[in-house]
């Protein structure tokens, strides 16, 4: 019985420390997205639409930040 408690709680932390990591990934993308498109409310509109391009499109991390800076260069308020 004692491993069993082991177990679920290694498990149950682990499982924790993973959502958190994923989370926090999450913010920190969705920060530089709102960084990049300042106060104007439809350009960060329109850079949480460009982060959800680039998630669904597989960019890597390390091309996520040059990435967004395009996208914000190529926006312009119609």
């Amino acid at each position: 019985m004692d491993y069993f408690i082991v177990v679920i709680t290694s498990v149950a932390g682990l499982y924790f420390h993973w959502w958190l990591y994923v989370r926090i990934k999450r913010w920190v993308d969705r920060d530089l997205a709102l960084s990049l498109a300042g106060d104007a409310p439809a350009k960060r509109s329109y850079m949480l639409e460009r982060l959800r391009e680039a998630q669904a499109a597989g960019i890597k991390r390390n091309a996520l930040p040059a990435w967004l800076e395009q996208a914000a260069a190529q926006y312009s308020e119609d």
